[in-house]
């Protein structure tokens, strides 16, 4: 299976930024949609945005929108999540992860639709 590894987390003061990268280890994430999903402790992990690998249709949390771009660079098989303004609120561990359909706006958001994660990187946003 093509294991995914997340890059690019750390810690930063409010309203700085960061960029986060998702590798497949296989060179293609022979998926059709990827997606940057978050887990805060205590809570449940939510989905932050999501491209259709085809078509580069894309997808964002309400939270997020305006502050977070996610991209994909075929070329060195990297999806990017850029995070800007960050907030406290935006600290937790991100994960990518790979779907093998094309996801929608219904359905971007869920879990279950994701059948490979990576890790995970930390990212912490200080007040």
């Amino acid at each position: 299976q093509v294991q995914l590894v997340e890059s690019g987390g750390g810690s930063v003061q409010a309203g700085g930024s960061l960029r986060l990268s998702c590798v497949a280890s296989t060179g293609t994430f022979s998926a059709r949609s990827v997606g940057w999903f978050r887990q805060a402790p205590g809570k449940e992990r939510e989905g932050v945005a999501c491209i259709n690998t085809v078509g580069g249709t894309t997808y964002y949390a309400d939270s997020v929108k305006g502050r977070f771009t996610i991209s994909q660079d075929n070329a060195n098989n990297t999806v990017y999540l850029q995070m800007n303004s960050l907030k406290p609120e935006d600290t937790a561990l991100y994960y990518c992860a790979s779907s093998a359909f094309w996801l929608f706006s219904s359905a971007w958001s869920s879990k279950g639709q994701y059948n490979n994660w990576g890790q995970g990187t930390q990212v912490t946003v200080s007040s």
